[in-house]
């Protein structure tokens, strides 16, 4: 145990950047950890000794825990930890290998050899003709256990890559939301289809494509709505308002209360998780990011402190090779800016930042 936990420790360590500039003191006054204290796409505790294992060459604790997730139907984790070990498999294979030659049927293995093959598939310029190829592996993943959402997630993914007509991807839909109905992977997976080629909405009229960001937003509010309190796909709405705010035409067309209570949708969510806990990491960085374009620095200075030291790629990686340093930066723009939104609201009578008089989820 203290080896594994000593390898943990080295493993999170790895992912700190290189920095020569000295911690500032101001973040430690705003309640932020040092720069040099954040992590960039720290494994949870489950995760972590599984990953530390692999990178001995190791399989068996990823393979428990997948299991695990499988047994106990932890549907969204396991598409967490699925994409994680996938990519871990990308740059490090001997783990992997050595696993799918001891359980070539396993299913947790299967859904990982798809993952991995699929998100291989999407970096290639012959994209569609490769995602084309890994049909056979998509499917024997979904076999692999029939209550099992994920391998559809993968299963939409790929048919966004191949330009699958809508037939197909409203079939590949059904059977996801026939197996886990609020699943948030498939729910992001949909909403990327529907922002990213033409498609019909539910009356059956043709719909253009990065323009149609009221129809995006409009399915990622059905979503949230319809979902039981605390699921993640709660969270569909801000995905959908991050595509508004950075692609094509979007902050013009959609109104900025609907942005706003996007946000604050997420904002209700956060505050239901673990504080400065990985898992809810990305969901954190992504609010974070859609508070800043919003202009509402105290609440984004709110989900920092609420995140602590982890920092995921997502989204900074949509605009920096550097997503850690541009993860640092937005944390000073915050700070700069979060005192001046606090002394413009006490001018008045306490108000939250997108307008409307304070209450107690605002803060």
């Amino acid at each position: 145990m203290v080896d594994t936990m000593a390898s943990l420790r080295a493993f999170l360590r790895a992912t700190r950047a290189e920095r020569n500039t000295p911690p500032s003191p101001r973040l430690a006054t705003a309640g932020l950890p040092a720069d040099d204290e954040v992590l960039l796409d720290a494994p949870d505790a489950r995760l972590g000794p599984a990953l530390v294992a692999a990178g001995r060459g190791e399989y068996g604790p990823a393979a428990d825990l997948l299991a695990a997730t499988r047994a106990t139907a932890d549907w969204e984790n396991r598409d967490r930890y699925v994409v994680r070990l996938a990519a871990f498999a990308h740059s490090r294979a001997e783990w992997f290998t050595s696993w799918r030659a001891a359980a070539p049927h396993d299913p947790d293995a299967l859904l990982v050899a798809a993952e991995l093959a699929v998100a291989r598939a999407w970096e290639s310029p012959a994209r569609a003709e490769l995602l084309h190829q890994t049909g056979p592996l998509v499917e024997s993943a979904a076999a692999g256990d029939p209550r099992d959402p994920v391998p559809w997630r993968i299963a939409l993914d790929r048919a966004r890559g191949s330009d699958a007509g809508h037939d197909e991807f409203e079939r590949l839909w059904g059977e996801a939301v026939r197996r886990s109905p609020h699943h948030y992977g498939c729910h992001v997976a949909a909403l990327q289809y529907l922002s990213s080629g033409p498609f019909r909405t539910s009356g059956g009229r043709a719909s253009g494509g990065r323009g149609s960001h009221r129809e995006c937003l409009d399915f990622a509010e059905w979503a949230a709505q319809d979902a039981p309190p605390g699921a993640l796909v709660q969270a569909l709405p801000l995905r959908a308002a991050f595509a508004c705010l950075t692609e094509g035409d979007g902050r013009a067309v959609v109104d900025r209360t609907r942005l706003d209570a996007a946000a604050d949708t997420a904002i209700a969510l956060s505050a239901t998780l673990p504080a400065a806990a990985p898992g809810p990491a990305e969901l954190r960085n992504l609010l974070t990011y859609v508070l800043i374009a919003l202009n509402r620095w105290q609440d984004a200075l709110l989900q920092l402190r609420l995140t602590g030291p982890y920092a995921s790629s997502f989204p900074w990686d949509r605009f920096s090779d550097d997503p850690l340093g541009r993860f640092l930066e937005a944390r000073e723009e915050i700070r700069r800016n979060a005192p001046a939104a606090r002394c413009a609201a006490c001018a008045g009578h306490p108000r939250s930042e997108h307008g409307g008089r304070a209450h107690s989820g605002d803060h």
